[in-house]
């Protein structure tokens, strides 16, 4: 088998109890752009074509695994924390074939280690014929870094960790970014390492020197950006690892044909799906598997999760979807709620303040003001008035109302679940519909008006001393009146 068609296997080291981010939730299943940290070292690994994925679980083992579940992912568990080495040779256990593959390791708390970056450390291990080679960056100051010893022909030569360096060897710039790429030779020799340093732990940064033992090549392949392998320790560390993700996110997209005016102000997830000819409006969020279609705007503040949106849609400010399908042409907003099973067809006017849940709305619907519309359906070209109520909660169940094409639904009714209106019915305003309206038909459900001649004089009459101090307008009507 050539060197390029050699298959790979990673993996990924994700035992660790990262108590510095002070959480219940594992370190490593904090989520940064719209994924858990190590679920973007395995979306690298994926991208690079590998065999087999092995992620090593410790800490929090279950909720990492629940959270993993995808078809050539694998788990091993390290039950006892011995170090980097005592968890490369569990997750080599784990693989089902041995000494046929290069061997990629990479770790659950640096998401911004880049797919490209991988491809090259890849490439560049075959070409040169690698039995080993080490992903290394330089920093003005590699503090908590192991540093890179290389001997007088600049070869690499060892790892040395902080806690067993020397102030001399401190002081070099190279570190070791903890990525390894080996050949088949991994198993046998990560069986050989030992706990004889400061730490009493089993270090995988011992390979090198075992590799070196056997006269096999070792190189260094050197970022050429080492914040790509900053890892998120605590919340501080989370919320840089965000931001950078956060620009790399929106470049991509607008570099893609999305208009952003302002993309410091916008959250896209990874997850994300979105067309040419898009714009964003700033303070936008955008999360989870929503889709996007061209000639869409996005209103400022508005905040799209699980959504698709259809050509030509307009989601006005400060507007909330959630699982929400809106569809060619239809408007949205501003301050509109569209909640999970809402669906838009073409050309749908949802005004503001309206909120919608398990709603289907045919073309045409309107509605524009200050509505709740749950568990309905809603024929074409039927009008919602404003302060319209779907009540599809009897406080036990939910019940579902079917509404047909060519409806009026005057301001300020009341739908009482479940309920059948017919075709090009007629809700008159301020109805309470408790029974089902038929087709063509006029609903009138409200209590009769009275009006009471002179009520108002000979109420306020009766307290004119309280009128005269607190509305004097009023008072000054009385005494109008009274000379009537």
């Amino acid at each position: 088998m050539s060197e390029t068609n050699r298959p790979l296997d990673v993996v990924i080291l994700a035992a660790g109890q990262g108590t510095r981010m002070k959480s219940a939730l594992p370190k490593v299943l904090h989520p940064v752009a719209g994924r858990p940290m190590v679920a973007w070292a395995v979306k690298a690994a994926q991208d690079l074509g590998a065999r087999q994925v092995i992620v090593v679980t410790g800490h929090g083992a279950d909720q990492v695994e629940a959270a993993l579940q995808a078809p050539g992912v694998a788990f091993a568990r390290q039950e006892q924390q011995l170090g980097t080495g005592h968890a490369f040779l569990k997750g080599l256990d784990a693989l089902q074939r041995h000494g046929d593959a290069d061997v990629l390791v990479l770790y659950g708390d640096t998401p911004l280690l880049r797919a490209q970056t991988l491809r090259d450390l890849l490439a560049d291990h075959r070409e040169r014929g690698s039995a080993f080679t080490v992903l290394t960056g330089e920093l003005p100051d590699a503090t908590g870094y192991g540093r890179i010893l290389r001997d007088e022909d600049g070869a690499v030569e060892r790892i040395v960790e902080q806690k067993d360096a020397t102030p001399e060897q401190r002081a070099v710039r190279e570190f070791n970014s903890g990525v390894y790429l080996m050949d088949g030779r991994a198993r046998d020799l990560a069986g050989r390492i030992t706990n004889e340093n400061a730490g009493g732990e089993y270090y995988l940064t011992d390979l090198l020197g075992l590799y070196r033992e056997q006269g096999a090549a070792v190189q260094a392949f050197k970022l050429a950006d080492p914040d790509e392998v900053m890892g998120a320790n605590d919340r501080v560390g989370l919320a840089d690892a965000q931001r950078v993700l956060r620009a790399r996110l929106t470049e991509h997209h607008m570099r893609a044909g999305v208009t952003i005016p302002m993309p410091e102000t916008v959250f896209i997830e990874d997850t994300v799906q979105i067309d040419r000819d898009v714009t964003l409006e700033p303070g936008v969020i955008v999360r989870g598997q929503t889709r996007i279609a061209s000639g869409v705007t996005v209103g400022a503040y508005s905040v799209l999760t699980d959504s698709v949106l259809a050509e030509g849609v307009t989601i006005k400010p400060h507007s909330v979807l959630e699982g929400a399908q809106v569809g060619t042409g239809s408007d949205v907003g501003p301050f509109a709620r569209l909640r999970a099973g809402t669906v838009l067809a073409e050309g749908v006017h949802i005004g503001n303040f309206v909120e919608t849940k398990n709603a289907q709305l045919a073309a045409g619907v309107k509605a524009g003001h200050l509505a709740y519309l749950g568990d309905v359906s809603i024929g074409q070209e039927t009008n919602v008035g404003a302060g319209t109520i779907v009540a599809n909660f009897d406080g036990v169940n939910k019940h579902r109302t079917q509404v047909g094409a060519g409806v009026f639904i005057g301001s300020n009714s009341t739908l009482i679940a479940p309920r059948m209106v017919g075709d090009a019915a007629f809700i008159a305003a301020g109805s309470a519909v408790h029974d089902d309206v038929p087709e063509g038909a006029l609903a009138v459900a409200r209590g009769k008006q009275r009006t009471l001649e002179g009520w108002s004089r000979r109420y306020w009459s009766g307290l004119r001393d309280k009128v005269q101090v607190k509305l004097p307008w009023l008072a000054g009507w009385l005494e109008r009146e009274s000379r009537e």
